[in-house]
């Protein structure tokens, strides 16, 4: 329902955009409406889209960033995975010595089984508050790339006039465009320019 939206949405804003284009173009003009037969309509139509999913899977940046996070992922499941191993080791070793009557008392045993129980729930919590700051510092990285990619199109839009960039993501916003109105190949040309300039 959500993406019916947004295509609806689409729709409406580039029929606006036309008629404004009809009404204040050229009024000299017969009232004819013109033909987008044309090959190069972007003059009439100052429209252009992004692809994001080519757009992220070619910059740089945000290659970097997505190996920023993978390797934190790696890292926390690496520590997780062997303070688990560790546990169980405790575990069992414990499950040996109760059936062995290893334990001097009950006490000694429900001593020991609390403690691996303690152990168990704070290796849980430690591992959601992993989770947890790994998916806020993944929001802000995507906030940083979005911030990013949004201030180098403004720059870019200052030479281009454009009366509106959209983004599409897996063909959900633009369902088909002509190919004059895609601008992904330069605007990734620029962001990965300036990303290797800037790290330089």
């Amino acid at each position: 329902m959500k993406n019916i939206n947004y295509v609806i949405n689409g729709v409406l804003a580039v029929a606006v955009i036309i008629l404004f284009i009809l009404q204040f173009s050229n009024k000299k003009q017969s009232s004819a409406l013109p033909t987008f037969a044309s090959n190069d309509t972007t003059k009439m139509l100052p429209i252009a889209y992004v692809n994001v999913d080519s757009l992220l899977q070619n910059y740089n940046f945000a290659k970097d960033l997505n190996e920023r996070i993978v390797k934190k992922q790696e890292d926390y499941r690496a520590s997780i995975n062997q303070e688990m191993t560790t546990l169980q080791g405790e575990a069992a070793d414990f499950q040996r010595k109760l059936q062995n009557n290893a334990f001097l008392t009950n006490e000694r045993a429900e001593q020991e089984n609390n403690r691996l129980m303690k152990k168990k729930q704070d290796l849980e919590a430690r591992y959601n508050n992993l989770q947890n700051e790994l998916a806020a510092e993944q929001q802000r990285l995507n906030e940083q790339l979005r911030d990013t990619i949004v201030a180098q199109l403004n720059i870019y839009n200052k030479t281009k006039g454009y009366q509106v960039i959209f983004s599409n993501t897996m063909g959900d916003n633009i369902l088909t465009a002509g190919k004059a109105y895609d601008i992904t190949s330069e605007i990734l040309e620029i962001l990965n320019k300036n990303y290797s300039s800037g790290n330089k």
